[in-house]
């Protein structure tokens, strides 16, 4: 995994907090961990949303492809196989942002940490706007951070850019625990997943479910309903 550090004036990733010490037992059987993944695309129409329970509280992502098609795509697979589902917020940086995107089993960080090309960027580092954290040019892969504030001077620059927005429950990603700030170790959460995570941030906040609005029964147990 790559590591990602702050620059002199800010740093390209982030992270958060939760409130279990078992997680790993909550992660999904999916399509990923027995091989057999989709390439289906994202819908045509541009736009999709999807709902992210957390043990913080519930908010909505707006996708917008035309501002990163790339980016939107990449994050519609990851959702479809439930990637996020159990995922801490690993790094909260108050008034920054709050960062996300390592699976609580290393089987999946390992399996998706596929890089692809990095986009213009079309859209500024805003409040609630959603951009994939990477450490050099091209390295996007599967970690996201939601900007807490303007970030527009410091990271638009670096090429950042964002993919999609909150919508719902501002106030919710706000309230992600940032009590354990930048300490969780990404190197050992590739190699652990949420057993390092949970035994050493009791109280770190998580993705419970991430789930498409309007496209999946609420009783479903995947993305795609099946």
């Amino acid at each position: 995994m790559p590591n990602y550090f702050k620059s002199a004036l800010i740093v390209v990733l982030l992270i958060g907090c939760s409130t279990s010490t078992d997680l790993e037992i909550k992660l999904p059987e999916v399509a990923w961990a027995k091989g057999e993944t989709t390439t289906e695309g994202a819908p045509d129409q541009g736009e999709f949303k999807v709902q992210f329970e957390t043990t913080a509280g519930n908010f909505t992502l707006l996708v917008h492809r035309d501002w990163a098609p790339r980016g939107a795509e990449r994050f519609y697979q990851l959702i479809k196989h439930q990637y996020y589902d159990g995922a801490p917020f690993y790094r909260v940086i108050p008034g920054f942002m709050v960062q996300f995107g390592m699976n609580g089993d290393p089987t999946g960080t390992r399996y998706w940490d596929r890089a692809f090309p990095d986009e213009p960027v079309i859209q500024s580092n805003l409040p609630g706007l959603v951009s994939y954290a990477k450490s050099g040019p091209n390295t996007r892969s599967t970690q996201l951070f939601i900007n807490y504030g303007d970030n527009a001077e410091s990271l638009d620059p670096q090429g950042f850019s964002p993919f999609a927005e909150v919508v719902e429950g501002m106030a919710n990603v706000i309230k992600v625990n940032a009590e354990y700030g930048e300490r969780p170790d990404q190197g050992l959460m590739a190699r652990s997943g949420n057993k390092y995570v949970f035994k050493n941030f009791p109280d770190i906040d998580y993705i419970v479910k991430a789930t498409f609005v309007d496209e999946v029964p609420a009783d479903s147990e995947t993305p795609d309903g099946k």
